[in-house]
């Protein structure tokens, strides 16, 4: 396994780029720990497949650099590189048994037979394809065939990495909780570093210990699960990541706030200083409808708002809310009361987020970035 690094890194699919818009991947660093359980997380056209494919060796930056345990690599083929790379549908050698498929990256390194096996044994009881050890790889089902593809790159002792690229989008939904929990049980077990693309941010929480989120060929943000969700440092994964995702809106700066359709937010000292030291007029607050008070009562933190929707969902229930022009959502216990036509909202100063230019302020005053 290996510690990966992209050093100011960038990309363009065209040979004279004119502008930022032009690249897939723009100028970025950063680090894939070695041995390490990691998600890339966007949406389709981000930029993650260019991302692994630069990573693999299949591509070739346009700027920068590709280091592996601090030696560069941009020169090296995939095979230099060791690299282990499953793609979104199945590669396997359908005249071969599936012995064969998971032997043959071990063959190739001229392993010993009694290794060999020893190794694809070991491997096909973790996936579970004892069954069809022995027959011809044409006849699996789809979901069998990407097991024999995974297995392939888990077979190798000397892989420096491997790169999930969507593995499981030709599986059945009912067998994907499955493989995810059985690739995060193999990485606890082989301490391999992965890195695994997505654009489904379940698969990215379940699989990963930390997520990088992809945006306009950026890492707008890399942290935890739990860190996304609570303290998203840009305003598309705040949008993103959550079900619903985070409410958004546009505001104006005040003497002691900021300001919407006529309705006043306070905040604190040290986040108008950076309102006032940036002199952006693209300022956003966000707060998360799980974070969103209702109350039947007013007061003083509160403002009056109309319901328009309430969408139970057996364990939960979704309120849409109407304050001021804006549509909020917000997200309640399934116990919890909401039936009149007006209720009063509450954005509880921990949970309500400020972005400038997108990004989010913290309370010191500084914009967060990427690491």
């Amino acid at each position: 396994m290996a510690e990966i690094q992209l050093n100011s890194l960038a990309h363009s699919y065209s040979r004279h780029p004119a502008g930022s818009e032009d690249y897939a991947i723009r100028r970025m660093s950063h680090t894939w720990h070695k041995g390490g359980a990691y998600a890339l997380l966007g949406p389709s056209g981000c930029g993650k497949s260019t991302m692994l494919n630069i990573i693999s060796g299949l591509l070739e930056p346009s700027e920068g650099d590709v280091l592996f345990d601090n030696v560069k690599v941009n020169e090296l083929s995939p095979k230099d590189r060791n690299i282990a790379q499953v793609f979104q549908f199945p590669v396997v050698y359908d005249s071969m048994t599936v012995y064969d498929n998971l032997a043959f990256p071990l063959k190739n390194a001229d392993m010993p037979k009694a290794k060999i096996k020893a190794k694809v044994e070991e491997i096909a009881a973790i996936l579970e394809l004892e069954a069809v050890l022995h027959k011809k790889a044409k006849g699996l089902t789809a979901d069998e065939k990407q097991k024999v593809s995974m297995g392939r790159g888990l077979v190798r002792d000397d892989v420096s990495a491997i790169l999930f690229d969507e593995p499981l989008t030709v599986i059945d939904p009912q067998l994907k909780w499955r493989l995810r929990r059985k690739l995060k049980q193999i990485h606890e077990q082989f301490n391999i570093t992965m890195v695994y693309v997505t654009h489904d941010q379940l698969e990215a929480s379940t699989f990963a210990d930390k997520i990088a989120v992809m945006y306009d060929g950026q890492i707008v943000q890399f942290g935890t699960p739990r860190e996304l969700f609570e303290s998203p440092n840009h305003t598309f994964v705040g949008f993103f990541i959550g079900s619903p995702g985070m409410n958004l809106i546009e505001v104006e700066p005040t003497e002691g706030g900021v300001r919407f359709d006529g309705i006043d937010v306070p905040l604190s000292e040290h986040l108008m200083e950076a309102i006032r030291a940036d002199q952006s007029g693209n300022i956003k607050l966000g707060i998360r409808p799980e974070f969103v008070h209702l109350t039947g009562h007013a007061a003083d933190d509160t403002y009056p708002c109309e319901v328009r929707d309430i969408e139970d969902l057996g364990t939960y229930k979704i309120v849409t809310l109407q304050l001021g022009g804006q549509t909020l959502k917000a997200r309640v216990d399934e116990d919890q009361e909401v039936t009149s036509e007006s209720v009063h909202v509450g954005f509880p100063r921990q949970w309500l987020k400020l972005y400038v230019d997108e990004f989010l302020v913290d309370e010191r005053g500084a914009k967060e970035q990427a690491e």
